[in-house]
């Protein structure tokens, strides 16, 4: 069972580039977190918002293509399943129809105040389903 692709737009900015003039490779990470982060704040009920954070655990990233300054980048996240307190995610970000990377990732969801791992109750869970 997995959720509705989430389309996040991706502003690349003159420090995303690198000595080579293409966007270096830590900022996909940066832009996984970004669209990840943005997946639970749009389908999550506020109270869950406010009370837990997303911390990654492993990414893995296949780089097919380079992406430049003035680029329109688009990632797009697909959580695939939640699993206790850890969340698994596909994202592909795109240059138009391009593919410039894929990447698995999974996340720990952690209570805000504790900073401890925290699962998410099934309601909160079913919004993403």
């Amino acid at each position: 069972m997995t959720t509705l692709p989430h389309a996040y737009a991706i502003d690349v900015d003159p420090s995303d580039i690198d000595f080579m003039g293409h966007v270096n490779n830590a900022s996909y990470l940066k832009w996984v977190q970004e669209a990840v982060i943005s997946h639970w704040q749009k389908l999550a009920p506020a109270e869950a918002v406010a009370a837990h954070l997303w911390v990654a655990l492993r990414h893995e990233i296949t780089y097919r293509k380079p992406a430049f300054l003035d680029d329109e980048v688009i990632a797009t996240v697909i959580l695939e399943k939640v699993q206790g307190a850890r969340a698994f995610y596909d994202t592909v970000i795109r240059r138009g129809e391009e593919v410039l990377a894929e990447v698995k990732s999974s996340w720990c969801c952690i209570d805000a105040t504790t900073h401890r791992p925290a699962r998410l109750t099934r309601a909160v869970i079913d919004r993403f389903f």
